[in-house]
């Protein structure tokens, strides 16, 4: 049976992205939700140009689902703003609906960037998506697919369709304070406020 792109695991063709330093990005994070909570999740985009908010978008996923991927690609797809990166607070969104990056990548034309203050406990979340998580051992070969965690620009990154040179170089264009760009920094912010009626700024 044909998987669908979202769900398909394994190698991707690795098209890197040669234009100039990626300046417009879109960051993308979820929304706080009680522990118990079953069901969909919101999630939050914003456009950024270099430091500059252009564009927030809203979608929403499953929590510990499957359909992250598509989600995404649809609200990237959504923006009328000329975007060339995308930007992801972490590999799962709600809980462990994890992105298939090269997936996305591919479906979307645009190079994308997973960042993270540091590097996960991928022996616990192996631990967790295996015995916790339906469909679990699925999505953790689309963790191990997405690669290695890489040190890059004081935070650690996952990366499809660009190089370590690029990532560096548009984490440095698009962050402000500490090492967060600011489409993820303001995603967080946003998302958090949607359901908590408020936030501040800080660590992302």
């Amino acid at each position: 049976m044909k998987r669908r792109p979202e769900e398909a695991v394994g190698h991707w063709p690795a098209t890197l992205y040669t234009g100039r330093v990626l300046s417009c990005a879109i960051g993308f994070d979820d929304a706080p939700f009680k522990r118990a909570h079953r069901g969909n999740v919101a999630v939050v985009g914003t456009v950024y140009a270099r430091r500059t908010l252009h564009a927030v978008l809203r979608g929403q996923v499953r929590r510990d689902g499957q359909n992250s991927t598509a989600e995404l690609a649809r609200l990237a797809g959504q923006t009328t703003q000329p975007v060339q990166l995308i930007l992801l607070q972490g590999i799962a969104l709600a809980g462990f609906n994890v992105v298939n990056i090269h997936a996305l990548h591919v479906q979307t034309g645009l190079p994308v960037l997973v960042v993270a203050r540091r590097a996960p406990d991928l022996d616990r979340m192996r631990a967790a998506l295996l015995t916790q998580v339906p469909g679990g051992a699925r999505k953790w070969r689309l963790v191990q697919a997405a690669g290695p965690m890489e040190p890059c620009g004081g935070v650690f990154v996952q990366r499809a369709g660009l190089s370590p040179q690029q990532a560096q170089a548009a984490l440095a264009t698009l962050t402000v304070t500490g090492h967060i760009p600011e489409p993820l920094r303001a995603a967080h912010l946003v998302a958090r406020a949607l359901v908590q009626g408020h936030s501040r700024g800080g660590r992302a």
